[in-house]
């Protein structure tokens, strides 16, 4: 994998003033992937928003990881049934053209 698209957690870590036991956390959780590469932890620069979203939950809401994660589970449950929703609307639509 190449690291260009990857960011180490300690620059994380450093940048949002988190502790790393918090993406370490998030991790155990399997909210977001870590990536172990010559010693160095690494995060892909695609989950950093996610990241950002749960850390606004856990340090600015207060909510602790139990609920970011049941948070988390519940969005991408949303985000595949409007996948879906268009999926069949989509089909619906063709039905009707003819």
């Amino acid at each position: 994998m190449e690291t260009q698209d990857l960011i180490p957690i300690q620059i994380i870590c450093k940048r949002y003033s988190i502790p790393v036991s918090f993406i370490n956390t998030l991790q155990e959780f399997q909210l977001i992937e870590i990536i172990d590469e010559k010693d160095e932890f690494y995060i892909h620069t695609a989950q950093i928003k996610e990241v950002e979203k749960m850390m606004r939950l856990h340090y600015d809401l207060d909510i602790n990881l139990e609920g970011v994660d049941v948070i988390f589970n519940l969005l991408k449950q949303v985000e595949s049934l409007k996948n879906e929703i268009n999926t069949l609307h989509n089909k619906l639509r063709l039905y009707e053209d003819l």
